[in-house]
């Protein structure tokens, strides 16, 4: 079973220091440009964005996609 982990990238990783991360790197306002939901949108926060993205798979899925992209970019740079 921890075999399956090892490349995982999200392995040990919380949605709130995924979303933090994100907001840090990018800010709310490209964030929202990047991906188009109004909790990145409209009057942002850490706490209303993982209310929404635990309750939504698919906008889950593009947040923790664009989070994998950005480790991948900063660790060739």
């Amino acid at each position: 079973m921890g075999e399956q982990q090892i490349n995982n990238p999200l392995h040990g990783v919380t949605l709130e220091q995924v979303v933090e991360s994100l907001v840090q790197f990018y800010g709310w306002s490209e964030l929202g440009q990047r991906i188009d939901i109004n909790c990145f949108r409209n009057d942002p926060s850490v706490k209303s964005s993982l209310k929404f993205l635990r309750k939504t798979p698919w906008a889950r899925k593009k947040v923790e996609a664009l989070f994998i992209a950005t480790k991948q970019s900063a660790e060739v740079t």
